[in-house]
């Protein structure tokens, strides 16, 4: 069980550094584009107002944000417990 909980960890971390490898140069990327402006113009002129930026998108964005969170705590929680 113990091999299962290490791989787990590591599988988790390897995940947990490739999404925000990905992800931290696309949003970087996005805001100095100019790409935010055409993206939310559209969205206005579609559907007469934030369009897909309302409820569902914050309600993901929120759960993304909380299960990063959560990966932190847990890799510093047993980082803590070995030493």
């Amino acid at each position: 069980m113990e091999l299962l909980r290490k791989w787990a960890g590591r599988v988790g971390a390897v995940v947990t550094a490739a999404t925000l490898a990905v992800f931290v140069p696309a949003v970087a990327w996005a805001s100095t584009s100019g790409t935010s402006e055409i993206v939310y113009e559209a969205a206005r002129r579609r559907r007469g107002g934030l369009g897909f930026l309302g409820v569902g998108s914050l309600l993901c964005c929120l759960v993304v944000i909380a299960l990063i969170v959560l990966a932190v705590v847990l890799v510093t929680k047993r980082s803590r417990k070995r030493g």
